[in-house]
């Protein structure tokens, strides 16, 4: 019995392979993306500095490997956004909710064209409300009302979650909650 046991233990072969999806994250600069990623790769968020162009981060979860490209939110960068949707399986935005109205003007403007985009509309989004340790965060109803979800991503997959750098079980079970949908769109594809 005991020899049984023993290859039962140390010969099962290598556990599964976690599927890995390639994801796009977009915002506006100081919006928190690389923050928000260096923090779910259990890296230090203190040396963190503005992506000017794109980084690319293998984010690990239990049940997924999530290869993110980050895009960097300046001005000058934003209008090149498109040329890296290519590929992508699901879409990360991340906006800054207690930012300035012109700043969240800008952010709606960047979430609509992203939600409209061909490479990226029938992708599931997962929209984080950042930053709402501070004061002036506006709360997931008032950013859902002002960026028009409701009538605007009609039918597609969208999750918008509030989060903070402070707050890390609820910032993975957002994106959790992505994986789920971007597990979901891999079924269809095999059902088609």
């Amino acid at each position: 019995m005991g020899a049984l046991c023993f290859r039962a233990l140390c010969c099962k072969g290598p556990p599964p392979a976690r599927p890995e999806y390639d994801l796009v994250c977009i915002g506006l600069t100081g919006s928190g993306k690389t923050s928000l990623l260096s923090k779910l790769c259990s890296e230090s968020p203190d040396s963190v500095v503005s992506t000017t162009g794109f980084s690319i981060k293998a984010v690990p979860f239990q049940n997924a490997i999530l290869n993110v490209k980050e895009l960097g939110g300046a001005d000058n960068i934003r209008k090149y956004w498109s040329r890296y949707y290519q590929g992508s399986q699901g879409v990360i935005f991340v906006l800054d909710s207690a930012s300035s109205e012109d700043d969240l003007e800008t952010a709606r403007n960047e979430l609509h064209s992203a939600l409209q985009h061909p490479q990226l509309c029938t992708l599931p989004f997962l929209i984080l409300a950042n930053h709402q340790d501070k004061p002036a965060a506006r709360s997931v109803q008032e950013v859902k009302k002002y960026f028009e979800l409701e009538p605007l991503a009609r039918g597609k997959r969208w999750i918008l979650q509030p989060c903070s750098l402070d707050d890390m079980e609820a910032l993975k079970d957002s994106f959790s909650q992505l994986i789920n949908l971007l597990e979901e769109k891999d079924h269809e594809a095999v059902r088609m």
